[in-house]
């Protein structure tokens, strides 16, 4: 296995710039893994291809406006900070955008508020220690960052947010989440579709590229997330009573299986709470989750690497070839998938 085997050709005008209206407006590929179909709908329809009992698992995750701007003290050079995993109320490992940005720097931003950068990390990556807890400041000055792909401004940042967003902590967006709304939600309900929440806050590195020529050498990023006893407890009970654990984006599948991994007396999952380093590539055998619900990924990522470990690598760059070919709409605000 290499990672160029991961690799695909993809038209920039295939990338979303803007997401669609309504959310539930956008296209979805069915692919059934038994049978080997494909089948077209729309994210609306979504229920063709669920039954009652079937539980969705969804990631409350929200984006926190990450990116802030600052000047160094005393000479002023602009600085730009992409806020990724909070050490502690004051202390964030952030990305920075900036010359000479080494520890011992100190930098000025908005409203008296002061910052220092106390250690240097790989790369760009800074650990940096804030005057003051920083959540209020955020939510008025902040910006939500927006993946490097996308160019076009968003006129509303709330679209970048799942509909269910509720605990503040993500780098970037569940994106699988994005096509639901409320309407699609309750009209799902009704039809005896299931939903149970987790938490994983999304990091950067989730859409780094792997550079290593083989991929098991890729050093993965870490993320915390969370099952809580009653989502544990409500999955547990649907793999008892026969549905299917379906789970809405890479990010829900990365948690439910770090979940199984702890699981005992027969349970599928098990509740708990801290980091996983799971890196879900192919020959990896899926405890818990029976379909997915995920959006295209780019070449050469774990996300790629993880959907094909479901599917199969082939019919994966296949079904992507026949996505480009039919004109889907690719990464954060494109189109969707649903394997089954």
């Amino acid at each position: 296995m290499k990672t160029s085997d991961f690799d695909y050709e993809l038209p920039p005008d295939r990338i979303a710039q803007t997401p669609l209206e309504p959310r539930h407006a956008s296209r979805l590929l069915v692919f059934d893994r038994k049978a080997d179909t494909v089948s077209h709908a729309t994210f609306w329809d979504i229920d063709r291809f669920l039954l009652p009992g079937d539980r969705l698992v969804i990631n409350q995750t929200r984006v926190i406006p990450a990116r802030v701007y600052a000047r160094k003290w005393p000479t002023g050079g602009r600085v730009e900070l992409l806020l990724l995993r909070r050490e502690n109320d004051t202390t964030w490992e952030a990305l920075v955008g900036g010359k000479r940005l080494s520890a011992g720097r100190r930098l000025q931003l908005e409203e008296g508020l002061q910052a220092e950068i106390v250690a240097e990390l790989e790369g760009s990556r800074r650990l940096v220690h804030f005057s003051e807890a920083i959540d209020a400041y955020l939510e008025r000055a902040g910006n939500v960052p927006l993946p490097p792909y996308i160019h076009t401004p968003l006129a509303d940042p709330e679209r970048y947010q799942t509909v269910y967003a509720r605990e503040p902590g993500s780098a970037a967006a569940p994106t699988a989440g994005l096509h639901f709304t409320p309407e699609l939600i309750t009209r799902l309900e009704s039809l005896g579709v299931l939903f149970s929440r987790l938490t994983l806050h999304v990091g950067l590195d989730t859409f780094a590229p792997v550079n290593e020529e083989n991929p098991e050498e890729h050093k993965i990023h870490t993320e915390w997330c969370e099952l809580s006893p009653t989502a544990a407890g409500e999955i547990n009970q649907t793999r008892r009573n026969g549905g299917r654990i379906i789970a809405v984006g890479t990010t829900s599948v990365r948690t439910l299986e770090s979940a199984a991994r702890l699981a005992e007396n027969g349970d599928a999952v098990a509740s708990f709470s801290g980091p996983t380093d799971l890196f879900i590539l192919p020959g990896y055998h899926f405890r818990v989750v029976d379909a997915m619900i995920t959006n295209f990924h780019l070449p050469r990522s774990t996300l790629l690497m993880l959907v094909s470990a479901f599917a199969g690598r082939e019919r994966m760059l296949a079904l992507y070839q026949q996505a480009v070919k039919d004109g889907y709409r690719f990464y954060s605000f494109g189109d969707a998938m649903l394997l089954i």
